[in-house]
């Protein structure tokens, strides 16, 4: 009974949902989140279960989810089960089975408390948050874990009690205090055998690590507890500072961020500061020191997350969608034949002089192949560009250009550019650079086709 009165304590202490809210109990069978049910029902809280079957351990997975649909009889509540094919999906995707069940995991909890959620007993609303089984011993060894992965402060803080639909209220109890607690309500619950195998990194961890530094420091666990909470606050005050520096550096252009190279330079500490902006778009910390050699790098250069680039263009280094459907500023590598973007689709060949097929048409750039140096950039254009007209001698910026060219202002706001070396080279539909034509001496032609307006 303390440790139920500790629960109800916690969720009221940390506001993790009121008694009149439906909650989704993530319930895998073991103890924590056996536990998890038996109290949310002694302390009347309105829920219901899901189980994730990961078909990860044969027949014991069929009996973990047998065992989880008896609790759904238990106590009376609706239960929810999906069966996913984690290998085949983890192998597909090159991620870990860990990461792997983890993603589908939350994926399914999200889309149960979203907005398209399927209707569930007795056509009752759908639950507004996700609970999980999460105790303290489960944060120590995520705290360690990322110590050594290197998440940075947020890492090292562990997990929240709260973070978004996702609540931990079991976060306060010891893994001992809840086997006493099962053991004195006599609550039945599945042993995943796995837990003491070290195939898996938690596992390791818990099984190896852990123990092994309690050898020389007995306190070890509640030393990272006592941190936990010290660390907790500490990010407090570091993402306030991250805020500060993100305001004064960070220029958001449609789904792009630009930031001036020059004013980042003078940031200290530059190495964290730097470190907090990219991780937000996937970068990770081994890619940080990459990431700096960029403000000291040519234009062009760049590095890449899953699903971003930060490009050097200039003086401003340019976070950018891989997706170039999405992006503003796009890359062109050499061996790249099709690139699909805001205006249609570019095509890109290169071609001996023999197989040249002059064309008066405004959407081809044909262009003189020893003059032109990889990568290209692809980008809207800006004031202050300026280019040479294809049989002028002298530069004229392109809004003067557009002027001549008569171009509505809407007109304007839709033209792109290809840049080279800070050169532009063509302006996209419209006009190659005088620099970049086919001259007598040109021996290969690149021609760039702009399909799809």
């Amino acid at each position: 009974m303390e440790l139920l009165q500790q629960f109800k304590q916690y969720i009221q202490k940390e506001n993790l949902f009121q008694p009149t809210d439906r909650l989704l109990l993530a319930v895998s069978g073991g103890v924590d989140s056996v536990v998890l049910c038996e109290m949310c029902k002694q302390a009347g809280y309105d829920f219901i279960i899901a189980h994730c079957n990961f078909q990860l351990r044969g027949e014991d997975s069929k009996r973990d989810e047998t065992f989880v649909r008896s609790l759904s009889e238990k106590y009376g509540v609706a239960v929810l089960v999906k069966k996913f094919e984690t290998t085949q999906i983890a192998a597909a995707e090159k991620k870990s089975i860990e990461t792997t069940a983890r993603d589908l995991r939350y994926h399914w909890f999200y889309e149960l408390t979203g907005p398209a959620q399927p209707m569930t007993d007795n056509r009752q609303p759908a639950p507004g948050f996700i609970v999980t089984g999460h105790h303290a011993d489960d944060n120590i060894e995520t705290v360690v874990m990322n110590f050594f992965r290197g998440t940075g402060i947020a890492g090292i803080r562990g997990m929240l009690p709260k973070q978004g639909k996702i609540v931990r209220p079991l976060l306060f109890a010891r893994r001992a205090a809840l086997e006493s607690f099962a053991a004195n309500t006599q609550l039945a619950f599945v042993t995943d055998a796995t837990n003491f195998e070290n195939d898996y990194t938690r596992n390791f961890f818990r099984n190896q690590i852990i123990p092994l530094v309690k050898e020389t420091y007995a306190e070890a666990e509640k030393n990272v507890l006592k941190n936990i909470h010290r660390f907790a606050e500490t990010e407090q005050l570091y993402q306030q500072a991250i805020e500060q520096h993100t305001k004064k550096l960070l220029e958001k252009k449609g789904n792009e961020i630009h930031i001036p190279v020059l004013k980042l330079l003078k940031v200290k500490p530059l190495h964290t500061v730097l470190f907090e902006i990219i991780k937000q778009v996937g970068f990770t910390s081994r890619q940080v020191d990459d990431a700096m050699a960029l403000l000291q790098s040519d234009t062009g250069k760049y590095i890449q997350s899953a699903t971003h680039r930060i490009i050097k263009n200039r003086n401003w280094l340019i976070i950018t969608p891989n997706r170039t459907t999405e992006a503003q500023h796009i890359l062109i590598e050499e061996g790249d034949s099709n690139i699909s973007f805001e205006k249609g689709i570019l095509q890109i060949e290169r071609h001996s002089i023999d197989h040249h097929q002059p064309s008066c048409d405004s959407h081809i750039a044909q262009l003189n192949a020893s003059e032109i140096k990889f990568p290209l950039l692809l980008r809207k254009w800006k004031q202050g560009d300026y280019f040479y007209p294809l049989g002028m001698d002298k530069k004229k910026k392109l809004s003067r250009f557009f002027i001549d060219q008569k171009l509505s202002l809407t007109q304007k706001e839709n033209v792109w550019v290809i840049e080279m070396d800070k050169k532009i080279i063509w302006v996209v539909g419209m006009r190659i650079d005088n620099r970049f034509k086919i001259k007598d001496s040109t021996q290969q032609i690149i021609t760039l086709t702009l399909k799809g307006q």
